[in-house]
């Protein structure tokens, strides 16, 4: 008995941009009802393929077959109406609408009289209930939590019939608990008969969720395992080509105190982003910031970096008074800042690598003279940090935007951790980032602290804050629990501390 014809066929798909290659020869086939996990270290090729199967970009060479028709390339609309449907890593929702008028929207002719809004809510309903994706529809997109919004998104995909769905880095924004139950979701949709595609970097999500996996690297295929007959290791080094060990904190003894903060406010009234929050953070110590999206940790963030100022209680930076300090201020002083949103925050994507790499040393006397950008200088920094930092994807004159978003945050990184800080802020590191990188970037955050930094490591991932920090407070709500030494950090209790329950923690301290 022969197996049946996949739904899906790519075949021989190569794309350039310039002299990148981002995808070459490659050919990926899928099944109906297979859950399919596309690997790859940052700039591997993986969104740039799954952009051309859904019509955003033309290939070079190779088609795309969908249930034996070639689909015609670059065209959105005909890969929606010929079921594929994608969720992108970074949602595409009109905030300002209702959950209904976002799944909606794009779906009616303009010359038509009457918008078909009862027969809409009815199917988003049905929906909803069948795939356990439950959401308001009257809901405005911009009260959404993160996890909330990803299921209007696959919900909108499902609305316009898709039968392939496209996830990219779909836990990328999630807790644990929302990243389950997506997969769990996920698991009955193929059940059903969908067939799913999903990018990731996270090893242990793709053997829990897949049925195979395709791993990429340098644009290639370079191996296809059953997720049943591999292991975390094995793919860890196909994506990279080698093994890859993540450093191990080690003991440093801590220094004298760098940053105290009692009982600050950002905010008044029902409005306050922070509440009566206290730590203090010494030389050579990770603090670990853990929480929920959405808690405050942004707030924070921007309170240490200088960009938003306190309306009760008290900071100090290194003895002296902090909350009149601007970021320009504070950078000067030693503060470098990991912010949580790399595309919006952390760099311009329309300049170029050497631009955004002295983005925040313009006024160094190494790269400015006399009002005058020193240009050759930016650019000799720029090479030596892309290779300390392996930054691929192109040279110092590339445009930002060109970069895989793991490559962009390596660039990030290395502007400022490549002069040693005083104080480092970090705000989602390494989301995004394969394992290799992963890897790298944790052992650079142990240097820092090696070398007497004191860093603020504000993240949404306890085996991150478990690995890394020296102690620990959990953030929710604005408020921040009591400190937890690192020989006392589990998960059971983390994720209890996440939730606003601490009060009854006998080895706070």
């Amino acid at each position: 008995m022969t197996a049946p014809a996949p739904i899906l066929q790519l075949e021989g798909i190569s794309k350039r941009f310039g002299p990148i290659v981002a995808n070459e020869d490659v050919t990926v086939t899928l099944a109906e009802g297979e859950v399919l996990a596309l690997l790859g270290e940052n700039g591997a090729g993986k969104t740039t393929l799954m952009n051309i199967l859904f019509g955003h970009y033309v290939p070079d060479t190779g088609r795309v077959v969908i249930e034996g028709r070639e689909l015609p390339l670059g065209q959105t609309r005909a890969a929606i109406d010929a079921g594929v449907g994608m969720v992108h890593q970074h949602f595409t929702l009109a905030p300002n609408l209702t959950v209904l008028e976002n799944v909606m929207t794009g779906t009616e002719s303009l010359i038509r009289l009457a918008s078909a809004t009862r027969a809409a809510r009815r199917k988003l309903g049905e929906l909803a209930e069948r795939f356990g994706l439950a959401v308001d529809p009257d809901a405005r997109v911009s009260d959404l939590s993160v996890g909330e919004k990803q299921r209007v998104e696959i919900l909108k995909a499902l609305y316009n019939e898709a039968r392939i769905l496209i996830l990219d880095e779909p836990t990328a924004v999630l807790t644990t608990q929302e990243a389950e139950h997506l997969f769990e979701t996920l698991r009955g949709m193929a059940k059903d008969g969908l067939s799913i595609i999903f990018i990731s970097h996270k090893l242990n999500e793709v053997l829990s969720a897949a049925d195979r996996i395709v791993v990429l690297r340098g644009g290639r295929v370079t191996a296809e395992r059953l997720s049943g007959a591999t292991t975390k290791d094995e793919l860890a080094e196909l994506m990279v080509g080698r093994r890859v060990d993540r450093p191990v904190r080690g003991r440093v003894e801590p220094g004298k105190v760098i940053v105290e903060a009692e009982g600050i406010d950002v905010g008044t009234g029902g409005e306050k982003r922070l509440d009566q929050v206290s730590f203090t953070l010494r030389e050579s110590e990770i603090l670990g910031i853990i929480g929920v999206s959405g808690n405050g940790q942004a707030a924070l963030a921007q309170l240490l970096s200088g960009l938003a100022r306190p309306t009760a209680g008290r900071l100090t930076f290194d003895g002296r008074d902090a909350s009149t300090l601007t970021a320009r201020d504070l950078v000067r002083l030693g503060v470098a800042r990991i912010p949580e949103d790399r595309n919006t925050e952390g760099a311009v994507g329309d300049f170029t690598l050497w631009q955004n790499t002295v983005l925040e040393k313009i006024d160094d006397p190494r790269f400015s003279r006399r009002g005058l950008v020193r240009r050759q200088a930016a650019r000799e920094f720029c090479r030596d940090m892309i290779a300390r930092f392996d930054v691929r994807g192109g040279g110092p004159e590339t445009e930002t935007r060109l970069l895989s978003g793991g490559n962009m945050q390596k660039l990030i990184f290395g502007r400022n951790l490549s002069d040693a800080p005083r104080l480092l802020i970090a705000a989602q590191p390494t989301r995004g980032l394969d394992e290799g990188a992963i890897a790298a970037v944790h052992a650079e955050i142990l240097a820092a602290r090696r070398g007497g930094a004191g860093v603020i490591l504000i993240s949404e991932d306890l085996d991150e804050v478990i690995a890394l920090a020296d102690r620990a407070q959990a953030i929710y709500r604005g408020r921040l629990s009591p400190s937890v030494d690192a020989d006392h950090l589990d998960p059971r209790k983390m994720g209890l501390m996440m939730a606003g329950v601490w009060d009854d923690m006998a080895d706070a301290v």
